[in-house]
């Protein structure tokens, strides 16, 4: 036994340590912290779209509330988790975070609509700029390892906090790119238009995909 095992076996001994090393505990933690910083972002771009008039900034504040509270019920699921009856209950979570997320696209789908009929762009400063690349890149990071090092996990939890940042980092995509595309220039306002329409149909319909599977294997469980 080397000591890197030893070290972890006298780790796992204690309770604290013991939850830390497994997996499910991890990854509630983190996403704990993915809950918090969800929020703080939201709240960046509901200061952004009242400063801006923005629609699109505002509709993006109410879609990571959202997006926050459905990860905040994926997180209690796996506090209770504990009972017998745990199985269960993160199936019916999984069938009420599809239909969340059925309806959140629906809402995407109608400020995107908004955005595009009334021609609706705020170029941003560079600090907007940076922050909202940063998360961009930090979200589809975080998404591919968790999506690698879970791929084998069928836990019901799991699949519901990766469809959750599977859809956050889709959103994420699409604002970065109407930013970039307004801020920088460089494209007519056809084809910037055209480009925008083609992410968001395609965002959009990511969202969609991903609430009808997590309804249709919360509905399968119960067959």
């Amino acid at each position: 036994m080397n000591i890197k095992q030893r070290i972890i076996n006298k780790v796992e001994r204690t309770e604290i340590g013991k939850q830390f090393i497994e997996q499910r505990s991890r990854i509630i933690l983190f996403a704990v912290l993915s809950f918090s910083l969800n929020l703080l972002y939201a709240f960046y771009n509901g200061a952004l779209g009242i400063i801006n008039h923005s629609v699109w900034f505002i509709t993006m504040c109410a879609y990571y509330i959202v997006l926050s509270t459905i990860r905040l019920s994926a997180i209690l699921c796996g506090q209770k988790n504990k009972s017998i009856s745990s199985s269960d209950t993160e199936y019916f979570v999984m069938k009420l975070c599809g239909v969340l997320l059925v309806l959140l696209n629906f809402v995407l789908v109608g400020a995107i609509y908004i955005s595009l009929s009334r021609n609706i762009a705020t170029k941003h400063g560079e600090i907007v700029m940076i922050t909202i690349a940063a998360y961009t890149f930090y979200k589809i990071t975080m998404t591919i390892i968790k999506a690698v090092k879970q791929r084998k996990n069928p836990s019901p939890l799991l699949s519901i906090i990766r469809s959750i940042s599977y859809a956050e980092a889709a959103a994420s995509v699409l604002t970065l790119q109407r930013s970039m595309l307004v801020s920088f220039g460089g494209m007519s306002d056809t084809d910037i238009r055209t480009m925008n329409i083609l992410t968001g149909s395609a965002v959009c319909l990511f969202v969609l995909i991903l609430g009808i599977v997590l309804i249709t294997r919360g509905k399968r469980k119960d067959k």
